[in-house]
């Protein structure tokens, strides 16, 4: 920590420093972060933008009184930083350490546990609306990126504010990007108003023509500053946040600390709900993040000097198997067509867009919308492949079953970041996604054990005439032995074995063969399935393999709640064999690297090995 920042008082120094001095002050957080983020990896370009909005909250509001909502949660680093936590930034996104995201348990300014996009000012609201029924006195503010605007929940609270009229402050953080740059209609208005110069010249003309009145006209000139949002409003036509019932200040220069003061004081001082567009630079005093912000919004550890991650996978990821395939099998079916959550490059589909750019769709932050759109290209006779990282999926739950498997659409759902992510912890970690879809009727549920696997069961999806989803996890495809073909429904018998089966869906088949290898050396006879696919379930081998072993074990990175071991318990009901369900407890799981995560919840080879061998012994 920074001699500078330790000799702080924070957030309460805040408000008694200079203008001068808060400016000395943004160069020292900005130093600390990438000092910080370079040796811890998290989300830098994002927090590196939000230095002087978060600063200036701090300084207006009296935070923790005054309830400040950071919607997703990846730009609260600075927040973090004024709010006392600065010598934790050695732990954060450590196992045990300080999480990525706001947590209420870690801290009182921290209103509310969020992670996911276009919540907060519905969540402001409520907390409004509550703050109104009790007859309490404090503000309630939400930040939210213009990345975030994208999201319909966003549009439902922002209408639903102009109707209940509580004073709630929204201050749009807009850099023109969510994790890659902004597509869509409304990203365009903001950039229109953005780059609206018309309201500046009639603003001088307002000033000359208030400056003659006699003896007024001048003192009225001279405060202007303090009103010039609402005088930059009435020259823009149709500022849509007005039209819902705001009052619309900006756009104001994000990265003016006294400009963005002075419009938060204001905003305080203004009855009813306000809207305050800042405009800030996505990674904002590192070049490197300034040049690739989309590279540098979630990163591991970096060399300061270059850029460049410390650690590089020797092997290609499943997102960069799951682009090239897809690119490839889009060569051959003009059929064929990729929607994005405005996850292009995180997905991998940059890559089938940059060959493909009529045929590939980012639709923003909007997933229950990207599924009913590539419902809409399914009906019309487009095969549609849906990347979406598992815990966005959540999202769209109902379109999912109402626009897809209702209708028996053929839309390939692409579960990017199936499974235990790491640090990005609870909000991120994509471990309810078998529970939700193997249930919906139509639908089929399949998970690679490797990233040969993972291109046979696209070729599959897009041979199919119905829904299908693949999950597949986050990082280096694994590389396994060539086995069978893969036939719908079919799973592939790895090992034999006469003591104990060990029946693992997808990243989880690495991990039964590792605890195959401890066991044999324990002269303990061990079968390994590889399941392939959830629904449908590959009954008949199933059934083989209880009758011919004692102890059946599944293995799956999904929450053990109606997942994957569930359904083989179903169908075993009428066996005469012991199974044991391995795979994540009914609760949130925290962050750290998934290597910890596995070794803690039992469920790396090791543990997986030795909870088998002690059910054995109680078994002789």
């Amino acid at each position: 920590m920074s001699d500078y920042l330790n000799s702080l008082s924070l957030p309460g120094d805040l408000k008694d420093m200079s203008y001068d001095e808060l400016e000395l002050l943004t160069y020292e957080i900005r130093d600390f972060l990438v000092d910080k983020v370079s040796r811890t990896g998290g989300h830098l370009s994002s927090n590196l933008g939000a230095v002087e909005l978060s600063i200036a909250i701090h300084r207006v509001f009296d935070t923790p009184k005054d309830k400040v909502i950071w919607d997703v949660g990846h730009q609260t680093y600075v927040h973090k930083i004024l709010t006392g936590r600065a010598d934790n930034f050695d732990t954060l996104r450590q196992m045990g350490g300080m999480s990525g995201f706001p947590k209420k348990s870690e801290s009182p300014f921290d209103t509310f546990d969020t992670g996911h996009s276009s919540s907060s000012i519905s969540m402001a609201l409520g907390m409004a609306v509550a703050r109104d029924i009790s007859g309490d006195d404090y503000e309630v503010i939400s930040v939210i990126g213009d990345g975030a605007m994208t999201g319909g929940l966003a549009f439902e609270a922002l209408n639903n504010v102009g109707n209940l009229n509580s004073k709630v402050i929204v201050i749009l953080n807009d850099n023109g990007m969510s994790i890659s740059h902004n597509t869509g209609g409304f990203p365009k208005y903001l950039g229109k108003l953005r780059s609206s110069g018309r309201y500046i010249s009639a603003k001088e003309r307002v000033k000359r023509g208030i400056s003659r009145v006699p003896l007024i006209g001048k003192g009225v000139v001279s405060g202007m500053q303090h009103v010039k949002d609402s005088l930059k409003y009435a020259m823009i036509d149709g500022v849509i946040f007005e039209e819902l019932g705001f009052k619309y200040f900006g756009p104001i220069d994000g990265h003016d600390i006294r400009e963005v003061c002075e419009v938060l004081e204001l905003a305080k001082r203004t009855p009813g709900p306000v809207f305050i567009h800042a405009i800030t630079r996505k990674g904002k005093g590192y070049s490197k993040a300034e040049e690739r912000p989309n590279v540098f919004h979630g990163i591991g550890p970096f060399d300061m000097e270059s850029g460049e991650a410390v650690k590089k996978a020797a092997g290609p990821s499943y997102s960069k198997v799951f682009a090239g395939k897809l690119t490839e099998m889009g060569e051959k079916d003009s059929r064929i067509v990729a929607v994005s959550a405005a996850m292009m490059e995180g997905t991998g589909l940059d890559v089938f867009h940059k060959r493909f750019p009529d045929r590939a769709f980012d639709v923003g932050i909007a997933e229950g919308h990207a599924v009913t759109f590539a419902a809409g290209l399914a009906e019309a006779g487009m095969k549609p492949f849906v990347a979406i990282y598992s815990t966005f999926l959540q999202r769209a739950y109902d379109q999912i079953i109402e626009d897809v498997c209702l209708q028996g659409l053929p839309v390939v759902l692409c579960i990017d970041r199936a499974g235990i992510v790491g640090a990005d912890g609870e909000t991120h970690h994509g471990v309810f996604d078998i529970s939700y879809l193997k249930h919906m009727p139509n639908m089929t549920v399949m998970a690679p054990k490797d990233g040969k696997e993972l291109e046979a069961m696209m070729e599959l999806a897009a041979s199919l005439d119905g829904p299908c989803a693949i999950r597949y996890p986050r990082g280096e495809a694994a590389r396994m032995e060539a086995d069978a073909p893969l036939e719908l429904g079919k799973a592939q018998r790895i090992a034999e074995g006469s003591d104990v089966d060990i029946w693992a869906l997808g990243a989880m088949t690495e991990k039964a063969l590792e605890a195959s290898r401890i066991l044999k050396r324990a002269h303990i006879d061990t079968g390994v399935v590889n399941m392939a696919f959830v629904r449908p379930l590959d009954v008949e081998l199933l059934k083989s393999s209880a009758r011919k072993t004692p102890l059946l074990v599944t293995l799956e990175d999904n929450v053990i709640t109606g997942g994957a071991g569930q359904e083989i318990d179903a169908a075993l009901i009428n066996e005469d064999v012991k199974i044991i369900n391995i795979g994540w407890p009914d609760k949130f799981i925290e962050h750290g690297t998934c290597d910890q995560l596995y070794e803690k919840y039992g469920m790396d080879g090791a543990s997986i090995a030795e909870r088998i061998i002690e059910e054995l012994e109680r078994e002789t």
